[in-house]
């Protein structure tokens, strides 16, 4: 009868970990520990550490980075680089945010405020025409411009919301990794961020390339996390890269962006481009991952149930708790958490 109990017990537990509402993976915030601006130097970050075996927490360094590596660990980074992807109209009307060249004169963009963006409405980018050709089901549209667009001088780094900020010179290098070499994204892969030249030095490693898209700023709006859909990501793994990482006994990924390509490739890890839409949330299985750097997310987001999927749900929520009351730094320019 106990034994019955005690099953049931573990059952009850096991499904309050790997819940799949939504509200599950909410908690609350102080908006003063939203880190709106990057420290001073890179590698200065907290670091908070899961031990998951023993569900024990440690506050470290992020310059101690490296003491957790193992004997034939690799560590894989996100050469991706965040594009000037925030554009104006020439009338300053339109707010245009390019996302993906499907052709060399053809776009898909985010718009504000869309009333004015309706098929056949026409916008101005430094003198340069375009013309919506169709909206699509999200909301982006497909735009087609007379000649190209010149990015790196029209646009600027697109920021995350949250920070509450235009964007300021300094954003330029601080928004991007150390690393980045691979354009395309309209986000940084932010747990990149704390590297620099001398920690890369130091440790094994290996680059792949995601595109981050404009989904990683979206909340998960369904209740059922089953519900959700995830926007499509490209990416790239070239084959020396795959061969390093398959030779590897564990992959410490850096970034859920990371995690994603890989968790989607599995192991061995077949070298090679192309897009996923891969939503890791529990009770994923990690086949490839055995490892994971990342910062603090947003509530509801992808990127909390993909942290949630590889520390447990409850044990995750735990720590957020415990950094809150710690005072670390949240979101893209903030303090890190590393899950072993």
């Amino acid at each position: 009868m106990r034994a019955h109990a005690d099953e049931r017990r573990e059952g009850a537990a096991e499904s309050r970990d790997v819940s799949l509402r939504t509200a599950d993976y909410d908690y609350a915030l102080p908006e003063e520990l939203i880190a709106r601006h990057p420290l001073p130097r890179r590698d200065a970050s907290r670091m908070m550490v899961l031990h998951r075996a023993e569900e024990r927490i440690e506050h470290r360094s992020f310059s101690e980075f490296p003491t957790f590596l193992r004997e034939d660990d690799l560590v894989v980074l996100n050469d991706t680089r965040v594009i000037p992807a925030r554009v104006f109209s020439d009338d300053a009307r339109v707010e245009l945010l390019f996302l993906d060249p499907l052709e060399p004169l053809l776009w898909k963009c985010l718009v504000k405020p869309g009333r004015r963006m309706r098929i056949g409405a026409t916008v101005q980018i430094r003198g340069v025409g375009g013309i919506v050709r169709e909206i699509l089901r999200e909301g982006e549209r497909i735009i087609e411009f007379a000649s190209p667009v010149d990015l790196d001088s029209a646009g600027e780094i697109p920021l995350p919301h949250y920070l509450q900020r235009e964007v300021e010179p300094a954003d330029s290098e601080r928004y991007q990794t150390v690393f980045a070499r691979e354009p395309g994204a309209v986000a940084a892969p932010t747990a990149g961020l704390h590297f620099t030249p001398e920690m890369l030095d130091r440790i094994p490693h290996a680059f792949l390339t995601l595109h981050v898209g404009v989904g990683t700023f979206r909340s998960v709006l369904t209740d059922d996390l089953r519900e959700h859909r995830m926007h499509s990501e490209r990416f790239a793994i070239s084959s020396v890269a795959a061969a390093a990482m398959n030779s590897a006994r564990r992959i410490v990924a850096v970034g859920t962006t990371s995690a994603r390509v890989l968790e989607a490739r599995g192991r061995p890890i077949a070298p090679g481009d192309g897009e996923t839409d891969i939503f890791i949330h529990p009770p994923h299985e990690f086949r490839a991952v055995g490892a994971l750097l990342t910062n603090f997310h947003l509530p509801k987001s992808t990127l909390l149930m993909l942290v949630s999927a590889m520390a447990g749900r409850e044990f995750t929520i735990r720590a957020y708790a415990e950094a809150i009351r710690e005072r670390f730094r949240f979101y893209s320019y903030g303090d890190c958490m590393l899950i072993i």
